[in-house]
């Protein structure tokens, strides 16, 4: 008796999409086979998208059907992969072979809280044990699988991270990664409840970034800062004065190359504790370079992006200005090993150098010469720039 599996298909474009229902196996496989070819010599394309939303098991015999098929149109792909039938695939190769998409379970963040916020998405609690990083980018799927090779990276070598187990689709769009973290609370809401004291999060917050910087990586596996803090200055050239600009350049072409893992997005809501272990999270940024670029993007965290307004800073880290400068200043303290007013001063200009290059470009790029707020953040950045860059002579210490 012949096992039940159907198809239908629909072409838009020079795209032909083949939906199946049911399961495949020796004893449908060749009827299967003909009735594809006969929906695809009647629907030329060039690509073809088969939809497994309803397939719930393939033997051996359907993954030959799909194998001539693909050799047959070399742009054949794969969506909504069921788990099991995703296995089948990851296990047998296809996944190497052609492009295939996991059906990913629904997920809503509606009502849920913010625990943490990175460049790239925001981290919320779903339920005491569960963590969701919801991502920005509606077609997040890459940075999620970078993002967990990057995660991966950084436990293999010593880093204590969460990694994430699972992939959901959000509801009203999007793309999130799931982590268990069982009670699980940022250092932020740490500082923020008065559980933990300023300066009890900067020792912990300095030890974990020193643990980080201790941990040298392999080139290729993750972005070089300098190569992406020399594009900003670069960026800037057309909006800084000649001398400014050109000795910009200069002093971050002068850092050397420095394999150091970084986790380039480095803050208080971005380290979490777990039953007395803290834990990195939001591990997209990580990267290899100077500490001087890592200090940099603390400094903007802390004091950079929040500095003409200081209610950002609440807003992001939940801190008033004033604790989170004391926690930068008590951070850069720990981290050099040093009380001294002037080396600790020396330390972030050039950190500032860095951090307003970075905010200055961000707002050109995102059309603040178009708003008054956005030009008042740029004018504020071309100023600092114009007065550290004219007394800084490098960016090494």
């Amino acid at each position: 008796m012949s096992t039940k599996i159907s198809v239908t298909s629909h072409l838009e474009k020079d795209e032909l999409t083949i939906a199946f229902q049911g399961k495949i196996d020796s004893s449908n496989a060749p009827a299967l086979e003909e009735e594809i070819q006969k929906i695809v010599s009647e629907n030329p394309a060039s690509s073809i998208v088969l939809d497994f939303d309803g397939l719930e098991y393939t033997t051996s015999a359907g993954l030959r059907v799909i194998l001539r098929l693909r050799q047959q149109v070399s742009d054949t792909s794969i969506v909504n992969a069921s788990p099991e039938v995703y296995d089948i695939l990851e296990m047998t190769g296809f996944t190497d072979m052609m492009e295939v998409q996991k059906a990913y379970r629904v997920l809503s963040v509606e009502g849920c809280e913010v625990i943490g916020q990175g460049s790239n998405g925001k981290v919320y609690r779903i339920d005491p044990d569960t963590i969701v990083k919801v991502y920005l980018n509606p077609d997040a799927l890459p940075e999620i699988r970078r993002e967990r090779e990057l995660a991966r990276t950084a436990f293999v070598a010593g880093i204590p991270t969460a990694i994430p187990y699972d992939v959901v689709r959000i509801k009203g769009g999007g793309y999130g990664s799931v982590f268990e973290l069982l009670n699980a609370e940022s250092y932020a809401s740490l500082l923020k409840t008065g559980k933990k004291s300023l300066d009890e999060i900067a020792e912990m917050s300095i030890d974990m970034l020193k643990l980080i910087h201790s941990k040298t990586v392999k080139e290729g596996t993750m972005p070089d800062m300098k190569e992406v803090a020399q594009g900003w200055a670069a960026f800037l050239k057309d909006y800084l004065p000649a001398e400014t600009s050109e000795k910009l350049v200069a002093l971050v072409d002068a850092v050397p190359k420095d394999m150091h893992m970084m986790h380039g997005d480095y803050h208080v809501k971005n380290v979490m504790l777990q039953n007395g272990e803290s834990l990195l999270i939001d591990m997209d940024t990580l990267c290899y370079g100077h500490p001087i670029f890592e200090l940099a993007s603390m400094f903007n965290a802390y004091r950079g992006y929040s500095e003409l307004d200081h209610s950002v800073v609440e807003g992001f880290l939940g801190i008033p200005y004033d604790t989170a400068g004391a926690l930068w200043r008590k951070s850069l303290e720990l981290y050099l090993d040093t009380k001294d007013d002037a080396a600790i001063q020396a330390v972030e200009d050039k950190a500032k150098i860095i951090g307003f290059t970075r905010i200055m470009r961000r707002s050109i790029r995102r059309n603040g010469l178009d708003t008054d707020e956005g030009r008042a953040v740029i004018e504020n950045c071309k100023s600092q720039l114009i007065d550290l860059v004219g007394r800084v002579d490098t960016l090494l210490f």
